[in-house]
């Protein structure tokens, strides 16, 4: 009757990284960590599991002789995220 919720987007914070992605496509580390609220080492983790999954790219450059670590969203992502989605919306109407 119910639908499996995908257990890598069911995570809050892992959910909120995707959810800001969706909207911007690609965001710097710090932007997520700064909407998130997350610490720099728990994002860092969830982002590794996220890229894992195929949901992320992950692309570390420098910037003004910074470090710069780029996420952005694979189709592979949208998609899951978009039937993430719509297995919430089922429950809802159940």
């Amino acid at each position: 009757m119910f639908k499996d919720l995908d257990p890598i987007l069911h995570s809050q914070l892992r959910l909120a990284v995707m959810s800001l992605l969706i909207g911007v496509k690609e965001a710097e580390f710090t932007f997520i960590r700064e909407k998130t609220s997350a610490t720099a080492g728990n994002l860092s983790v969830q982002v590794q599991k996220l890229k894992d999954a195929g949901y992320i790219d992950v692309t570390k450059q420098f910037k003004d002789n910074y470090p710069q670590t780029l996420c952005r969203i694979t189709p592979k992502g949208v998609d899951a995220f978009e039937a993430y989605v719509k297995v919430l919306q089922e429950y809802i109407r159940k």
